[in-house]
């Protein structure tokens, strides 16, 4: 497919062009049709839920607030009512208002109302629209903003809350995208060093996130599907889209650097990386489906548009990527590399700097390495242990926004209970025994019960506490378990602040399961992959020991409110109770990518050398470089999303860029490879009665060895040889240097070490290009392409001084 792709490069390029405009136009045609459909079965605010919806089966729209207040004297003044009341019917003419109530309404406002303060200095009007936030016009709510704001003056300050007019104060959708893509684009050009090769992921990314927002915005109208889905996919789309490229492009270039035609470059890329892609892809969908164990219909919709973007993201990067790979040619190196490649021919890239000086450090020091990570994590992760579930509210958001305002005045006048009243709904026309056991209950500020209809009675309560505030969830479980039941009434307690505690104790009790369920399935992926008990075991406990460390920083961040002003976040509070599993599952996926990035490179090294030390050495040191570099792409997309606008798409930003960083920078750079070193030849253990019944999965294909015609081999021996003399630059012979003859593709097909006289000779099985690599502690370690012919090879080998922090592939 690669290779079809390849040749046929404007046909893909064009059939994507196609589909990104042609899903785009649909989407932006259909428009969007989201719903946040909490549905929690089996819980108390659902019944009283049902019980609401027989007794008011007409509900009105959606029901916004004006609030105002003046400094001094009351809002009851003709200076304020003259400014007030015309605002207020000029809203209620406008088409796709419904109603609008205010305290005025009733003439008699002498003993306050119930829209007025104690004090008389805060009031507010209730703003009924015909349609639900979601399908109120833009334009309406800026009118009413507008209206509404006009009658201020020195001395009265208007605002205005609720869900409409929160939609219509969000930032613009696409700003957090784009700071992300700039900054990935920034990191990218510093990696590659080339303008076109920066570009690939970036256009790659964009393709499928562009086609999964627009498809998941057409399915909003066949399926439920939440506000936030669309911005998570889109956050994911983008972080796992341009690494997946990343990793092909890479891998790309290192192919032609070593010789290689770009078409051969294309579809040996595609045919490695472009494997680990789909595998790690799948686990991410895998991971997102986990998902539906919590069997909540919020979620469903979730799961569809992260997994939608994430499989278009992946089909992205194994189609269009080598149709561009194409248009490209050898320009996806830059102009140096290409100056170099046409001058000094190709070269094996050699692994130095601080990749190599760092692998070194800790193969030397695993023990001290792994308890200094260990403690970093566990100090990050000790946050976790206070953290509370719960949903944010207007509350939360920053204090200057009108929304935020408007809460806090509502609470400042009438209580802060006032922005999230509970609703005891009563199975019954008789509930004044009720009212009477709930006025007397710890914790109720007011009490209020609204005439019966259809034989339901709904019984206003407002908490003395916030919506928020563990006094209200506690207030809560005491009406339920408590006052309820001692009065004889049917009645359950519901409203928003009820249905907020439901949901967050269903999603802790279930996270268990599901937290059960995507490690047990990571356990399994990696032990097929790896063939190995202790690799995926280690895994498990790394991801759990990231998972704790990300929480915790979440918590000291949103929950504790350390730093929220300076990322301008808005205020503190509990932490939204569907993240952890959405957190989970992208942690669970992203972890497992790196972790098959890394661990491969180290597999394929034991499979040829048996050397657990060395194995680890090598795949940290080729792997750490691009495993942090794809890291810190995804911590740039990740952040980005603090400037959505939106509380939860801060958290999980945030969230998802510590756990990434905590996963690449500290467990799959030092944690992991520092275990393995301890661990030794165990990571690697499997019994024979497992190893025979576990199915084979290669995330690579096996090597192909070069081309070679084989020569009629000399009784007992090789095919060919290569020998020569070891020597320093002033042509002293040098004794002891460990001589490595390898496969392109790295595999150690022969080692000797040279004689006194400096000379060596290795055995080659045929014609082909090798790699010769050198080694010695006294003397800088190459490795050097050669091309074997017909007969034996005569190379001489002059060593040079040691190059402090250097280290290649053999050493």
């Amino acid at each position: 497919m690669a290779r079809w792709c390849y040749t046929h490069r404007l046909v893909v390029l064009l059939l994507w062009v196609g589909t990104v405009f042609g899903v785009g136009f649909a989407g932006s045609t259909a428009g969007t049709d989201y719903a946040n459909v909490f549905s929690l079965p089996d819980t108390d605010s659902k019944r009283a839920y049902d019980l609401m919806d027989k007794a008011f089966p007409e509900r009105a729209g959606d029901t916004d607030t004006v609030v105002w207040k003046v400094d001094e004297g009351s809002v009851r003044e003709e200076s304020v009512r003259s400014r007030i009341e015309p605002a207020l019917q000029e809203i209620g003419r406008m088409t796709g208002v419904g109603e609008v109530t205010s305290p005025y309404d009733d003439g008699d406002l002498t003993g306050g109302g119930a829209g007025v303060s104690r004090d008389g200095t805060i009031a507010y009007a209730q703003v009924t629209f015909t349609e639900q936030a979601n399908s109120v016009p833009k334009e309406l709510i800026d009118d009413v903003i507008e209206t509404a704001q006009d009658a201020e003056q020195s001395g009265l300050q208007v605002e205005l809350g609720g869900q409409a007019i929160y939609r219509a104060q969000e930032t613009p959708q696409g700003t957090s995208e784009a700071v992300g893509i700039l900054a990935a684009a920034v990191v990218l050009f510093l990696a590659f060093g080339s303008l076109f090769a920066m570009l690939l992921p970036i256009v790659v990314a964009v393709a499928g996130v562009g086609t999964g927002m627009m498809g998941t915005a057409l399915l909003s109208h066949t399926t439920n599907i939440p506000e936030v889905a669309p911005l998570l996919g889109s956050l994911i789309g983008l972080g796992v889209g341009i690494d997946y490229a990343l990793f092909i492009v890479t891998r790309h270039r290192r192919g032609i650097l070593r010789g290689m035609k770009p078409e051969e470059a294309a579809v040996a890329a595609l045919n490695t990386s472009g494997r680990a892609v789909l595998f790690a892809g799948g686990t991410v969908c895998i991971a997102l489906a986990g998902m539906l164990v919590m069997n909540l219909r919020f979620l469903d919709g979730v799961v569809i548009a992260t997994s939608l973007t994430v499989v278009l993201s992946v089909l992205a990067a194994v189609t269009l990527l080598p149709a561009l790979l194409g248009l490209l040619g050898p320009r996806v190196l830059s102009r140096r590399q290409r100056r170099r490649l046409a001058v000094a021919g190709p070269e094996p890239e050699l692994t130095s700097g601080l990749a190599a000086r760092w692998s070194a450090y800790v193969e030397r020091r695993p023990r001290s390495t792994a308890v200094l990570a260990l403690v970093v994590m566990l100090v990050l992760a000790i946050p976790v242990l206070s953290i509370r579930l719960g949903t944010s509210d207007q509350g939360n958001h920053r204090d200057t926004t009108t929304t935020r305002q408007a809460y806090d005045l509502l609470a400042e006048g009438f209580g802060p209970g006032f922005n999230g009243p509970l609703q005891v709904v009563v199975d019954g026309s008789d509930a004044e025994g009720l009212v009477s056991r709930i006025e007397s209950t710890e914790g109720v500020a007011q009490v209020a019960a609204v005439p019966p209809a259809n034989g339901v009675t709904v019984i206003q309560v407002v908490p003395t506490t916030s919506p928020q505030a563990e006094q209200t969830d506690q207030l809560i479980d005491r009406l339920r378990e408590d006052v309820i039941p001692a009065s004889g009434a049917q009645a359950h307690v519901g409203g928003v602040t009820a249905v907020s505690k439901d949901f967050a104790s269903v999603t802790g009790d279930r996270l268990p399961y599901f937290v059960a369920a995507i490690i047990a399935l990571g356990f399994l992926l990696l032990l097929v992959a790896f063939r190995s008990l202790v690799v995926p075991l280690t895994a498990a406990l790394m991801n759990l020991v990231a998972a704790a460390a990300s929480f915790g920083v979440l918590v000291a961040i949103f929950q504790w409110g350390w730093g929220t002003e300076l990322l301008g976040i808005g205020k503190e509070g509990p932490i939204a109770a569907f993240l952890p599993v959405i957190m989970l599952s992208l942690l669970f996926g992203l972890s497992m990518d790196y972790q098959v990035f890394l661990v491969s490179r180290m597999h394929e090294e034991w499979v040829h050398t048996k050397d657990n030390a060395r194995a680890v050495r090598v795949g940290l040191a080729e792997t750490s470089r691009v495993i942090n570099c794809a890291a810190l792409i995804m911590m740039c997309v990740f952040s980005a999303f603090v400037l959505s606008g939106e509380l939860e798409a801060a958290m999980a930003g945030i969230g998802l860029a510590a756990a990434v960083a905590l996963d690449a920078f500290i467990l799959r750079t030092a944690l992991v490879p520092a275990a393995m070193h301890l661990l030794g030849k165990a990571n690697w253990w499997l019994p024979a009665g497992l190893e025979k019944r576990l199915p084979h999965l290669a995330v690579e294909p096996r090597e192909a060895e070069p081309a070679v015609v084989q020569p009629p081999p000399a009784e007992g021996g090789p095919a060919s040889v290569i020998h020569g003399l070891i020597r320093t630059a002033d042509g002293e012979p040098v004794e002891g240097v460990e001589v490595t003859l390898l496969s392109r593709g790295g595999r150690q097909l022969d080692r000797v070490t040279s004689l006194a006289d400096g000379s060596y000779i290795v055995a080659v099985p045929g014609p082909g290009a090798y790699l010769l690599g050198t080694t010695s502690p006294s003397y800088a370690s190459d490795a050097r392409q050669v091309v074997v012919g017909e007969g034996p090879l005569v190379y001489d080998v002059e060593l040079a001084g040691v190059a402090e922090g250097e280290v290649d592939a053999v050493n």
